[in-house]
């Protein structure tokens, strides 16, 4: 079991409620009056914003904020979270840490500040695009493909040669014609990419991109909107997809999906040989 503030063991609840206020009380200190439009005046005790100062701002009351800071049985929703993560500035490490105290996971993770796409998983696509003879591609929870290799468009199609719009993973299998010709199980392949994608999408329920793809596929594939309708869910895991090669003839390869911390948008499909 977790240990207290005094040295004496308490349950995993009871811990996180504590380092919940902590962990507040110390990102309150740190947060001048002056940053949120207060005015500093001379007659403060402490550093920082005070409690009620911080329930104002977060719209909160300042009685039910008073007893976070004091580890009271109470959980705070995911948007109540993040708005104290907005009054009190955090940084998306220290919002993620919030929500996994509170609900064991992170709600919307957001791209680490330094990171993301334009640094740690790129050096990664990079390396593994200039030495892998089977497909690595870059996709986005849009399914949008933002970067492949020359495998890729060997074993897959040219997605280059597509107009910017039309460079999404999804929209490729529902309407190019080589997809059905380049995947012998396109029916169920399609069927798997949707279920995916729909349990994925549960992260980001309030992404209005996200409803505007939905319905751009709806309309351009009556396969997808019948699909769609169905609620089908499936979790990422690896998986074997058979592929009509145009020179090797039927091959069967593993896929495998790679997401960092870095970056939760942007995942990495990287295909080996059984």
């Amino acid at each position: 079991m977790p240990r207290g503030s005094y040295g004496g063991y308490v349950s995993g609840d009871v811990w996180s409620r504590q380092e919940l206020a902590r962990f507040l009380k110390s990102r309150r200190a740190r947060v001048m009056p002056e940053q949120v439009g207060l005015p500093a005046g001379t007659s403060r005790r402490t550093k920082g914003l005070r409690r009620e100062e911080v329930a104002v701002l977060a719209g909160l009351s300042p009685t039910w904020y008073t007893y976070l800071e004091q580890g009271r049985d109470i959980k705070p929703s995911v948007q109540v979270l993040d708005s104290l993560a907005r009054v009190l500035d955090l940084t998306e490490d220290e919002r993620r840490y919030m929500h996994t105290l509170v609900h064991g996971q992170v709600a919307n993770p957001q791209p680490l500040a330094g990171q993301g796409w334009t640094g740690g998983v790129m050096d990664l696509v990079v390396e593994l695009m200039g030495h892998s003879e089977y497909p690595v591609y870059a996709t986005d929870i849009y399914c949008d493909l933002l970067a492949w290799n020359e495998a890729a468009a060997e074993w897959y199609d040219d997605w280059s040669r597509l107009p910017p719009g039309h460079r999404n993973m999804l929209h490729w299998m529902l309407c190019s014609p080589l997809a059905k010709e380049r995947l012998p199980d396109w029916e169920s392949d399609t069927r798997d990419i949707i279920a995916r994608w729909r349990s994925e999408l549960a992260k980001w329920p309030h992404d209005e991109r996200v409803t505007q793809k939905i319905a751009e596929f709806a309309r351009l594939s009556p396969l997808f909107a019948g699909l769609w309708r169905k609620h089908d869910v499936q979790e990422h895991r690896s998986l074997t997809r058979r592929f009509r090669h145009p020179r090797l003839g039927e091959q069967t390869l593993r896929m495998a999906l790679m997401i960092t911390p870095d970056d939760p948008l942007v995942g990495l499909v990287v295909h080996c040989p059984l």
